[in-house]
């Protein structure tokens, strides 16, 4: 639709969006994936259903999380969600924890909404302590904080594998895994600028840029952000800079060499610490406590994090049917943390609300390095196709944390601390406090796998199998002269099949194992066993001929051996190892474009998880925490073409969570349940005026409604989720 310059359309929302844009709010939402049907800007819109397409800007080097290959992920017998860059740029998520919130079968923000130095959140009901990051792992110094995260303003999409992983990445939990694609160098040129605000002070600017250098065989990516927010907690805030830059060169027409370089600076990091559940959800005659609610001091607590991640990948392809991929990175990162941790809690009597606590630090460093080396290619033997891939990766890290504990003595009114009343400033000369112990650990790992798979074609039936042998070391060595090592390793295997029928649908089964190094030992002073398990998993997944639509079902049965728990008694003390923990459910998601302007995404989990041997613990039977039996999510996104309201996008969900166990132990009660809504309303600014061509904004509202909600690992540690918030962005795209 043409529009004067000099003239503006008279919509409804035309003066609101005006005002917003003349405070100079600007907003990221960059589409590199288009999932809704392609519409440029027509005056009519079709209402019958047509094909829909969906166009993805990857890279030459990207393979799929699902089989390390170029082949269509929709192929594995496995349970495989995505979450496209379009998804993550509505719902202006900062974090994966944030991303994650509408996928099935994951539960995260674990810690709560404070608490965004860790990317913690479980998958099919088992913990996930490494992400992915292109393909390779994103290390964390074994049995301490630092954490390497990658921050989704340099991610192209999300790809969660469910079920045992193993068989291609080694040491993995059996739930599954997560997988950031980063994006990458593109031959044609586009530049977006954004800016945002919003709740809680946030501020926030970034530049994503990418294109063919002149004339020659080389493309760039540059990636840039500042953002900056106060946390919902008193006296804390989050601070974010990352810089990523990412260069491709042809060499030839059969070899591509990718550059990349990722640094984040975080100088606040929100918090670390826990409250007890007693004056939260539980009310407590004495007391509450809220959202806002800080356990620890103001004038001593920090969180700082930085590294930097240097990479490259060399894809060559020797011919048609053979190639090599080599995707190689390096790790260097810092962690500076003071803290308090809590010791007692009183809930009830004259001293009501207080809150014993020590006062600990930690500087920690980290170098890893990662390699991982995949040789794929293509037979073809009669009528079968062979898809073949042999893979050699390798991974060492080595680090070292400073742990100090300090007197308290020194300090007024330090056991009186109240958390109904808290004085947050209690520490009024932090250099002052005198160490009273010094624990120096150092932490080297050394992991090495081979694997093999072949994924093979007849018609329209898809075999696959794979196989992997792992070897991993790790020794830690603690104040010097107390070392304890692991030396472990495992074969572990999956085999399935699917069927694509004429009519989209795709049933199909799968048989796969997984293994998971343990470190440490009992109390008894015995090392603990490797972790195993293995999942039995059956599944249809449709894609309509049109693409229209697409759904999936999967039922999965997880066993799990010798797994590791915390101690009920006392989580500082060792871990107890029981026998074997069973998890079974089922998982439905689907998306529906109902018209050219409706697309509904949909999806429920229901999961069964038990502890079902422990000869020692007292813990069978009982379900682990952070596992609700049900939750489901909604997201929907209607998008208005023509008329008053031309260029407007409406994009809405709801999450569901249902209720968890409050401790491993079943016996302090349930975590309720909450659904929480949130809302995102997008605008072309174009349709206002032809001067504002490539300006968009997004305005969003997460927990519309303020709903409250929790997670607790114990009566004692307990954390808030995030309150309501609303943030405007607004995206310049050249």
């Amino acid at each position: 639709m043409d529009i004067p310059a000099e003239g503006l359309k008279r919509t409804i929302i035309a003066p609101l969006f005006l005002a917003l844009f003349s405070t100079s709010l600007f907003a990221e939402d960059q589409n590199d994936t288009v999932a809704h049907p392609n519409n440029n800007k027509s005056t009519k819109q079709d209402d019958a259903i047509t094909v829909y397409d969906t166009i993805t800007v990857y890279g030459q080097t990207y393979r799929n999380t699902a089989t390390k290959t170029t082949l269509e992920p929709e192929e594995t017998p496995q349970g495989l969600t995505v979450i496209d860059n379009e998804q993550l740029q509505q719902r202006e998520v900062q974090s994966l924890n944030q991303a994650l919130r509408y996928t099935p079968g994951v539960v995260t923000e674990t810690r709560g909404a404070a608490v965004t130095m860790y990317d913690t959140y479980k998958v099919r009901g088992f913990d996930v302590n490494q992400s992915y990051y292109d393909g390779l792992v994103l290390p964390y110094l074994s049995g301490w904080n630092f954490q390497a995260q990658a921050d989704p303003i340099a991610v192209q999409q999300i790809e969660v594998f469910k079920g045992p992983t193993s068989v291609l990445y080694g040491a993995m939990n059996p739930g599954g895994m997560v997988n950031m694609i980063a994006k990458s160098p593109q031959m044609e040129h586009s530049t977006t600028v954004d800016v945002g605000a919003g709740s809680r002070n946030l501020m926030k600017a970034s530049i994503d840029t990418t294109g063919q250098i002149g004339d020659s065989n080389l493309s760039y990516h540059f990636i840039g952000l500042a953002r900056k927010q106060d946390s919902q907690v008193d006296t804390a805030t989050n601070e974010r800079y990352v810089v990523a830059p990412s260069l491709n060169w042809q060499v030839s027409d059969k070899t591509l060499v990718n550059f990349n370089l990722y640094y984040q600076n975080d100088p606040a990091m929100g918090i670390n610490s826990a409250l007890p559940v007693s004056g939260m959800f539980i009310s407590n005659s004495n007391g509450s406590t809220s959202p806002s609610t800080f356990a620890s001091d103001g004038n001593w607590d920090s969180f700082k994090r930085d590294f930097v991640m240097a990479g490259y990948k060399i894809d060559h392809q020797f011919n048609d049917q053979w190639s090599f991929l080599q995707n190689a990175r390096y790790t260097n990162g810092s962690l500076h943390q003071k803290n308090t941790y809590s010791m007692s809690f009183t809930e009830s009597g004259s001293n009501a609300g207080q809150l014993q606590r020590n006062i600990y630090s930690t500087d920690e460093n980290l170098k890893a390095f990662t390699i991982d080396n995949q040789f794929s290619g293509k037979l073809k033997l009669n009528r079968w196709e062979h898809n073949l891939l042999f893979g050699l990766d390798y991974q060492t890290m080595n680090g070292s944390s400073n742990y100090k504990e300090y007197d308290t003595s020194s300090i007024a009114n330090w056991n009186q601390f109240n958390i109904f009343s808290p004085n947050n400033n209690l520490i009024v000369n932090p250099s002052s406090l005198s160490v009273k112990s010094t624990t120096i650990t150092d932490v080297d790992l050394y992991q090495t796998g081979f694997y093999l798979q072949d994924q093979i074609r007849h018609d329209k039936l898809v075999l696959l199998t794979g196989g992997r042998f792992d070897t991993y070391k790790l020794s830690t060595l603690t104040n010097g002269t107390i070392p304890s090592s692991t030396d472990q390793n495992d074969f572990t295997y999956r085999v399935g099949a699917l069927y694509t029928f004429d009519n989209g649908i795709a049933p199909y089964a799968s048989y796969a194992t997984g293994f998971e190094p343990t470190t440490g030992t009992d109390s008894n002073g015995n090392a603990y066993k490797p972790e195993t398990s293995e999942q039995v998993e059956l599944g249809v997944k449709y894609q309509a001929p049109d693409m229209s639509k697409s759904a999936s079902i999967s039922l999965f049965h997880i066993l799990k051996n010798d797994t590791l728990v915390a101690n009920p008694d006392n989580y500082t003390n060792p871990k107890l190892q029981v026998g074997q923990v069973r998890s079974q459910g089922v998982e439905l998601q689907g998306k529906w474009f109902v018209s050219s302007n409706l697309d509904i995404s949909p999806s429920y989990t229901y999961t069964d998880m038990q502890i079902t041997k422990d000869a020692s613990s007292n813990l069978e039977g009982t379900t682990p925490i952070y596992v609700p039996t049900h939750a489901a999510s909604i997201w929907a996104n209607y998008y208005f073409y023509n008329g008053a309201l031309a260029g407007t996008r409406v994009s809405g969900g709801a999450r569901y969570v249902g209720t968890m166990q409050m401790d491993s132990t079943n016996t302090e009660g349930k975590v309720p349940a909450y659904t929480i809504t949130d809302l995102s309303l997008g605008y072309d600014l174009s349709e206002l005026s032809r001067s504002l061509s490539g300006v968009t904004a997004n305005f969003l509202v997460n927990n519309v409604f303020n709903t409250a909600n929790y997670t607790c690992f114990n009566s004692t540690n307990c954390w808030y989720g995030e309150e309501r918030s609303v943030e405007l962005h607004v995206k310049y795209e050249m």
